[in-house]
């Protein structure tokens, strides 16, 4: 019998201390990271921000309630962008995410982003939940003598937030991105949340090559994550295209799911997939796995008015 589908809709991140959405309007986003507000566009914020004055690129008029940022990411006419910074800022600092005990370096850099994507956390506590729950189960392969050992491949991993979520809730996790500086900053998160010493294995790679090369191995993991781009390029200049290239690596990631898969879970921030695409194809390759299929949106709060911004959108397959 195929996977059925749940739609679930829109869940919301909303168990964080140490970040906040402050408000959002034209096209920007006020967000507090611990002790620091920074203000950076946003393509979702269609709508206008309330209050008697505009926020403009050149920062907020005098008198407008967003004026007391610290940084503010200014796009230039070519899409590109620059931070102004209206104190020195250390060059990173962290946050923590309380409910698992994780902490995160955040750094703004020159691409707008911060190396977090606080909305997430709704997978973080997910998938933490899911892999404490197998590692109470005993193994098959050992007679019920053992506590079950989960694997977990984390492909497009960046700066590894749910590596760390992963290897915190018992799991030995691989770790692949084809950006070096993105596997030494989940080094670096590791660190800061007391996984030193935990069995996370960190790869620079191009993550289809990796997969295939995983088959030939023989190695096997009980669950997988992935963060696909709509574009990429690996570390030897392999072009990544979603369209043309997420189908294929999707069914290479099914050759090396174990014989008792825990979930799949991909993560996109692309407008060319919707959460009805990412379930299809989940079922289209898991659907004789049994199991269940969910799919929606992820969001965060905004404190000033209690919209919700849609982040991107996840799909789930789940034993």
């Amino acid at each position: 019998m195929p996977a059925p589908t749940q739609r679930p809709g829109l869940l919301i991140a909303d168990r964080w201390n140490d970040y906040q959405l402050l408000d959002c309007g034209d096209g920007l986003k006020q967000e507090r990271w611990a002790k620091f507000t920074l203000v950076r566009p946003d393509p979702q914020v269609l709508w206008p921000r309330s209050g008697p004055t505009a926020l403009t690129a050149g920062g907020a008029a005098p008198g407008a309630s967003w004026e007391n940022w610290d940084g503010f990411y200014q796009r230039n006419e070519r899409g590109g962008g620059r931070w102004e910074f209206r104190r020195p800022l250390p060059e990173s600092w962290t946050v923590r995410y309380t409910p698992l005990g994780l902490t995160f370096k955040i750094r703004p850099t020159s691409f707008k982003h911060t190396g977090l994507f606080p909305e997430q956390a709704v997978n973080w506590d997910w998938l933490s939940q899911k892999i404490k729950t197998a590692c109470g189960e005993p193994s098959r392969t050992t007679g019920g003598e053992q506590r079950r050992t989960i694997s977990v491949l984390n492909l497009f991993g960046y700066t590894g937030a749910a590596t760390c979520a992963a290897a915190a809730a018992g799991a030995s996790v691989c770790h692949v991105d084809a950006a070096e500086g993105m596997v030494k900053w989940c080094r670096e998160n590791a660190l800061l949340s007391g996984l030193a010493d935990a069995p996370i294995r960190y790869l620079a790679d191009d993550c289809l090559k990796f997969v295939r090369r995983e088959q030939r191995r023989g190695h096997r993991y009980d669950a997988i994550i992935m963060d696909p781009p709509t574009y990429g390029r690996g570390g030897e200049g392999e072009l990544w295209r979603l369209e043309d290239h997420l189908w294929p690596l999707l069914t290479e990631c099914k050759k090396i799911l174990s014989e008792q898969p825990l979930f799949f879970l991909i993560n996109a921030y692309t407008a060319r997939l919707s959460p009805t695409v990412v379930a299809n194809l989940l079922a289209g390759l898991l659907g004789d796995r049994g199991g269940t299929i969910t799919a929606g949106e992820v969001g965060l709060p905004i404190a000033a008015d209690g919209k919700i911004l849609p982040c991107g959108i996840y799909g789930r397959w789940e034993r």
